[in-house]
């Protein structure tokens, strides 16, 4: 778990980059934002997350390890409750999220830019 990149992981990167190409620019990983979005435009007030499948609780793919199942279960329950704090936190200021599943990014990318 120690090799595991909370930021600049390959779908944020492929994700960034079809950004940049359509003439968004944004900041990432931006401390300075509650909840450290992935993408923020402030241009634009919006916030967005790239979030994998296993770490946010993906109900179609994410498989809870065997071993210290206990523990998985609560990390991954406390992140998704946290995903919601900061989604309504941002709703409350007026800001537009997106919420962008890490299984959804390689086949529907240019029609998840197109909506933002």
């Amino acid at each position: 778990m120690s090799r595991v990149k909370s930021k600049n992981s390959k779908i944020e990167t492929l994700f960034r980059k079809e950004l940049w190409k359509v003439g968004f620019r944004y900041r990432k990983n931006s401390g300075k934002y509650f909840g450290k979005p992935d993408i923020v435009l402030p241009k634009y007030k919006t916030v967005i997350f790239v979030d994998s499948c296993f770490w946010h609780g993906c109900k179609k793919h994410c498989r809870i390890p065997a071993a210290r199942k206990k523990y998985w279960t609560a990390k991954i329950e406390r992140n998704i409750a946290r995903d919601k704090e900061v989604s309504k936190h941002y709703k409350k200021q007026g800001w537009k999220i997106f919420r962008i599943w890490e299984h959804n990014l390689p086949h529907e990318i240019e029609s998840i830019i197109k909506q933002i």
